[in-house]
C-alpha cells in the first residue's frame, strides 16, 4: 500500500478508500446486494490488513446501518488513531422540515447523529454530499468551520457539484480564514468523465485531492458488455440505470476497449480500469466497493499497474460528451 497527503494538508491516506455503501443488511438498505454484518465486518477487516486506513460512509446509506457497521468494525480491528473516517450529509435523513440539507441545524444535528453511530469522538473527513440550492453557501461555510473549531470535524470535503460552484465555495473560505475543503469525492471513470472538464483542473490548481467515486461504474468497468446484468448488484441496481442507461451504447465502445487493454496485459478489467483513474490530475485514492476478498486484491494490484501513453490513448478514444448527473 503507498499512502499520499490529502490534498493541501498534513493528512496521509491509503491510495484507496473503502466505501461502505454494500455494508448493511438488505432489509435496512432495501437492496439485495448489500452485505449482512457478520461479511461486512470480513471485508473491513481484510482491507486493514492489506494496509487500507482511509473509510469512506455517509448518513443516508441505510439510514445510518452502514455508519455503525463500520464504527463497530473498526473499534473491533484497528486503533482510531490510525484510520481515518470520512462520513457526508446531505440527503434526507426522515421526513418534514429541517430534514435534508446543509444548514446550520442540519450540519450540527447531523454531525452528532453520525458521531453517535459510528461511536467516534471525531470525524476525520466530513464531506457535504451535494450542493444545498436552498441554504446560502455562507450558512453552510459557516457552520462546518465550526464543527472543525469544536473539535468534532478534522477536516472538510465536497462532494458532486459543479466547479463554479466548488471554485465560490473555496474562494468564500480563503476570503474568512475558514476552513477550507482539502478532498473533492467526485464521479469520475471511465465512461463518466465530464469532470475533466474544468473540475479536475480546478482541484489541481487549489491544491484539493480528488477521490472520486464509482471508478469502476458500479461495476460495469469490472465485466465484458455481454455481462453486464450478470452480478446481483447489476441485476438489481436502479441507480447504476439511473447514471449509466441513456449511454448504454456509447458506453459499450469504452468497455470493449478496457476489455482489449485487460486481455493484451493478462490482467482483469477491473485493474485497467482503476489504473487509468490513478494517471488523472490531483487523484489520490479511489473509493473503492469491495463485496469479496478479490474486489480487494484487483485494487491493490491497479496500484502497481502503469498503463502506457498508446494504452490509455486507446481507452479514451471510444468516449463522447454525457449529460451531467449527480449535480443536484
Amino acid at each position: 500500500m503507498r499512502y499520499l497527503k490529502l490534498g493541501h494538508s498534513g493528512l496521509d491516506v491509503s491510495a484507496l478508500c473503502l466505501g461502505t455503501v454494500t455494508y448493511a443488511p438488505p432489509a435496512r438498505s432495501g437492496r439485495s446486494w448489500t452485505l449482512d454484518e457478520a461479511a461486512s465486518r470480513e471485508l473491513i477487516r481484510a482491507a486493514l490488513e492489506q494496509g487500507i486506513n482511509f473509510f469512506d460512509s455517509a448518513n443516508i446509506y441505510a439510514k445510518g446501518a452502514s455508519e455503525e457497521i463500520l464504527g463497530r468494525a473498526l473499534r473491533d480491528f484497528a486503533s482510531r488513531d490510525e484510520v481515518v473516517i470520512t462520513s457526508k450529509l446531505y440527503n434526507p435523513m426522515r421526513s418534514g422540515p429541517n430534514s435534508k440539507g446543509l444548514s446550520r441545524k442540519a450540519i450540527m444535528q447531523e454531525c452528532d447523529h453520525s458521531l453517535r453511530r459510528l461511536g467516534t469522538d471525531y470525524i476525520d473527513l466530513y464531506e457535504i454530499h451535494r450542493w444545498d440550492n436552498d441554504t446560502p453557501i455562507e450558512e453552510t461555510l459557516e457552520a462546518l468551520n465550526d464543527l472543525v473549531k469544536a473539535g468534532k470535524v478534522r477536516y472538510l470535503g465536497a462532494s458532486s457539484m459543479f466547479a463554479w460552484q466548488f471554485s465560490k465555495a473555496l474562494q468564500i473560505q480563503k476570503y474568512e480564514r475558514w476552513s477550507r475543503f482539502i478532498a473533492m469525492q467526485n464521479h469520475l471513470n471511465l465512461i463518466y468523465r465530464e469532470e475533466e472538464r474544468e473540475m479536475l483542473a480546478l482541484c489541481q490548481a487549489e491544491g484539493v485531492a480528488v477521490t472520486p467515486w464509482s471508478p469502476l461504474a458500479r461495476g460495469r468497468l469490472a465485466r465484458p458488455v455481454e455481462a453486464a446484468k450478470s452480478s446481483t448488484r447489476g441485476a438489481d441496481d436502479s441507480y447504476t440505470d439511473f447514471l449509466y442507461a441513456a449511454t448504454e451504447h456509447a458506453d459499450s465502445a469504452v468497455i470493449r476497449a478496457v476489455e482489449q487493454v485487460a486481455q493484451a496485459r493478462g490482467v482483469p478489467m477491473a485493474q485497467v480500469a482503476l489504473a487509468w483513474i490513478y494517471s488523472r490530475p490531483a487523484v489520490v485514492a479511489a473509493v473503492i466497493g469491495a463485496t469479496r476478498p478479490l474486489h480487494l486484491s484487483d485494487a491493490l494490484a491497479a496500484l502497481d499497474l502503469t498503463l502506457s501513453a498508446d494504452e490509455i490513448a486507446a481507452l479514451d478514444a471510444p468516449y463522447i460528451p454525457h449529460s451531467i448527473v449527480e449535480h443536484d
